[in-house]
């Protein structure tokens, strides 16, 4: 039986190529328009948002935050200030009940601008001044995983429009052949590290724009396997949580270029107590993208043998990855 989280991981890298374009064509403001930005989202989108508030801040130089969307809500004056402030929100289905009544009250309340990056063209994306809708995103699981891509995909691209860097998003013309080349090279080895029912407790590392993409993988972890994983910054898994390294425990580092050196010594370590070590980089580490894209903008190539990682885990188990327990494809809540 092939699932429909395997389909959505395999082709995803088309909706990479609809993201790019559909955000370069699209209308937009720029950086200096604003003196903060803040991203929303929840649950994966809110990891995104992390992702992107990083990026967008690195390359602008300017202010940029995440929240998750019902923070934004219920907790209005603990996130923004008088600034001027560009919102972008972020939804798969667009109909988040918490990201979209928050995207109403920044409305409402005149707070200033709404950007949206979403896979349907539904209330939220109708309700903003500036939207980006990649419909080949779109997905019949649960659990995100082409949508998400897409929709980072198209952050990314976003923050290097509002930087004003055209190098960048030319640099990123190559991520779909390198996201193909990658899942063919690379899908057994997540296939022997999610089938070994060894393993009880994964960690994902990762720091700067890369920490939100370690809690977006160790969601998939969870939602899709019931296995026990945490994501954390790098160098802070030294600080207590290294006591949880055994032989049943595997350790994914996205590494940078950057800060390369200080990454690898960690993992190293790690292995040393006894953990299963995977790193994953451009060059030297154990998945290699070898992608020739600028660093700041080829964040979505750690996701795709993650999340194989993560589904071929829960065929060992006896698990649907595609109807993970106790969850459904949309939140809608009551307020």
């Amino acid at each position: 039986m092939e699932h429909y989280t395997y389909r959505e991981i395999k082709t995803q890298t088309e909706a990479w190529a609809q993201a790019l374009d559909l955000t370069c064509a699209a209308s937009l403001p720029k950086a200096a328009d604003y003196e903060q930005v803040l991203f929303t989202g929840c649950g994966s989108t809110y990891y995104l948002s992390l992702a992107a508030a990083a990026m967008y801040q690195e390359l602008t130089g300017r202010p940029a935050r995440a929240v998750p969307g019902s923070e934004l809500l219920l907790n209005t004056p603990t996130v923004l200030t008088h600034a001027k402030t560009l919102l972008v929100a972020v939804s798969r289905s667009g109909t988040t009940t918490e990201t979209v009544k928050a995207a109403q009250k920044f409305k409402d309340e005149q707070r200033g601008d709404v950007a949206v990056i979403t896979n349907y063209d539904e209330v939220l994306s109708r309700s903003a001044d500036f939207n980006i809708v990649i419909d080949k995103g779109q997905e019949e699981s649960v659990a995100q995983t082409r949508s998400f891509a897409s929709m980072f995909v198209a952050a990314s691209a976003f923050c290097a429009r509002m930087a004003g860097r055209d190098d960048l998003l030319e640099s990123m013309r190559g991520l779909p052949a390198a996201g193909e080349r990658l899942m063919s090279r690379y899908e057994s080895l997540a296939k022997s590290l999610g089938e070994n029912l060894d393993f009880d407790r994964f960690y994902f590392l990762g720091s700067g724009s890369r920490y939100g993409l370690a809690c977006e993988v160790n969601l998939k972890m969870k939602e899709m396997t019931l296995t026990h994983s945490e994501p954390f910054h790098v160098l802070e898994f030294r600080h207590g949580p290294m006591s949880m390294i055994n032989p049943k425990a595997v350790v994914l580092g996205l590494l940078s270029d950057a800060n390369r050196v200080h990454e690898a010594k960690v993992l190293s370590e790690m292995k040393a107590l006894g953990g299963t070590v995977t790193g994953l980089g451009e060059a030297d580490a154990d998945i290699v993208f070898e992608s020739g894209v600028a660093e700041s903008v080829r964040g979505v190539l750690y996701l795709p043998v993650l999340q194989l990682m993560a589904y071929y885990r829960s065929v060992a188990k006896g698990l649907n990855p595609d109807r993970p327990s106790n969850l459904t494809a949309v939140v809608k809540l009551v307020f």
